[in-house]
């Protein structure tokens, strides 16, 4: 029995064993180390995920059908694979301790999966994942460029994006419209970005809504208009031109101003 793809799942089966096993290989030695699946599918990746002995393995499928395909294919998965929407799940309560993730994250999703993950991002060393390659590129890309927005800040104040390959549609059934590619986060030495996250957040998600316009349009929406700081020659720069480092700054500076408003 085959697994029918979804469209409403954003499902793509990947048929190459060759990328599959590339996938996994990514996913870096360690000791034993609990580790998530997000949307195994068919399996293409857990079969060899369950091969490696320095993971212990958890898979979270939405679909009921391939949830049936999985257990009639990989005996004793049980108590491994949970039927469960992962951005609906308390991995807390999944994993205690700290984990790792890996998956071919559905293109509709894969922003709010990322989000996720920074919520539980003290317990998340590392993901590998194959992703639709405009978001791979967004991810990893450096300010300055024209696809580096809030994606691109938010992952990277937490973790070092690499861009390991990129996966042609012709692997996929069915093909999806779009090249994939597979990236690596590693989670960096920050424990705190020496900044109120919260309107660190806020300010990225605000600016980036105006990435074509000067910073001072969008921060309109949170400083006072006759704010003094509103001045400053950094709001001259568009949202593009400002790295992770420039963003803390900047979140400091701007808290400062509106507690003295």
């Amino acid at each position: 029995m085959e697994v029918r793809a979804k469209k409403a799942l954003g499902q793509h089966f990947l048929t190459d064993q060759s990328v599959a096993r590339s996938i996994v290989a990514a996913l870096s030695a360690s000791d034993v180390q609990d580790t998530l699946e997000i949307g195994p599918g068919m399996g293409v990746l857990s079969q060899y995920l369950l091969a490696r002995e320095d993971i212990r393995l958890k898979m979270v499928e939405v679909d009921g059908e391939s949830v049936v395909y999985l257990r009639n294919h990989f005996p004793g998965i049980e108590g491994k694979l949970l039927q469960a929407d992962y951005l609906k799940l308390d991995m807390r309560k999944v994993f205690p301790s700290s984990y790792k993730v890996i998956g071919n994250f559905p293109y509709n999703i894969s922003s709010q999966i990322f989000f996720k993950i920074l919520e539980d991002k003290d317990l998340v060393p590392e993901v590998v994942c194959m992703i639709q390659k405009e978001v791979a590129e967004r991810m990893a890309s450096a300010p300055g460029s024209k696809v580096y927005g809030v994606l691109s800040v938010l992952i990277q104040a937490w973790y070092d994006v690499d861009y390991l390959f990129t996966v042609h549609e012709t692997v996929f059934n069915p093909p999806p419209k779009v090249k994939s590619a597979v990236v690596r986060l590693t989670r960096n030495s920050k424990q705190t970005l020496g900044c109120n996250e919260r309107l660190f957040r806020r300010i990225v998600k605000t600016v980036f809504t105006m990435r074509r316009k000067m910073m001072r349009n969008g921060m309109k929406q949170i400083l006072p208009k006759d704010s003094p700081l509103l001045a400053d020659p950094i709001f001259n720069l568009r949202p593009e031109q400002l790295s992770v480092d420039d963003f803390i700054n900047l979140t400091n500076r701007v808290e400062e101003a509106m507690s003295n408003s």
